[in-house]
């Protein structure tokens, strides 16, 4: 039987670069841009995918139609979020202080205080915001997710806001970017990470290779 994937396309979001790697690490998979409720409720597995401000993002989701649907498959499909779409799963951002989707308890903050610089300014040794680049993901737990992958493997990251779960057990990943921040998130059929695995080569491609077969 073919496993679909369906990557949750509310007009926000790398999705063609998803699609690709998705297609690249399970050929046997059929993947589709999902742009109705019915589409994601017919999928067996669920990718929400995300990339500029959490404002645009959330509305752009609410504006889709596709909100009801995606948040009835959370409730038992495997479900990867990426990323802004991490982010959106929990219950509040900083950015532009809006309401997310709720199904992780804890908020979304930006990377403030002195060991941070906006990336307009230069000098100094405090770290850029947005951190952007290859660092590495240490996990701290076992999940099927990182079946064939390193501890401390690197990852590509592309933000300026990180994941605050109120539920430290729910952490499944971390990253060291002037201090220590969850960079993988667990629970249940939800599985979500800060970085960009469509971006982080083989890494990336392993981790989407082990969503595909992912039975929670």
């Amino acid at each position: 039987m073919v496993t679909t994937i369906a990557i949750v396309d509310y007009g926000s979001g790398n999705i063609f670069s998803v699609a690709r790697a998705l297609h690249a690490a399970s050929p046997e998979a059929r993947v589709v841009l999902a742009q109705t409720p019915q589409a994601i409720l017919d999928a067996d597995r669920v990718v929400l995918p995300g990339q500029g401000a959490m404002p645009d993002c959330m509305a752009h989701l609410d504006q889709s139609g596709l909100r009801d649907a995606l948040l009835t498959a959370a409730r038992s499909k495997p479900l990867l979020g990426i990323c802004v779409g991490e982010q959106m799963l929990f219950d509040s951002s900083q950015e532009g202080n809006v309401p997310c989707l709720g199904l992780i308890p804890g908020q979304v903050r930006r990377f403030e205080g002195p060991n941070y610089k906006s990336s307009e300014h230069t000098g100094g040794s405090a770290l850029k915001v947005p951190h952007i680049g290859w660092n590495r993901v240490h996990q701290t737990r076992d999940h099927p997710l990182w079946a064939g992958i390193e501890d401390g493997a690197f990852f590509y990251f592309v933000h300026s806001y990180f994941v605050d779960p109120l539920h430290i057990d729910q952490t499944c990943g971390s990253t060291h970017y002037g201090q220590c921040f969850t960079s993988a998130i667990a629970n249940a059929n939800i599985f979500a990470l800060q970085c960009h695995p469509e971006k982080s080569a083989d890494n990336g491609l392993q981790l989407f290779r082990n969503f595909a077969h992912w039975k929670p």
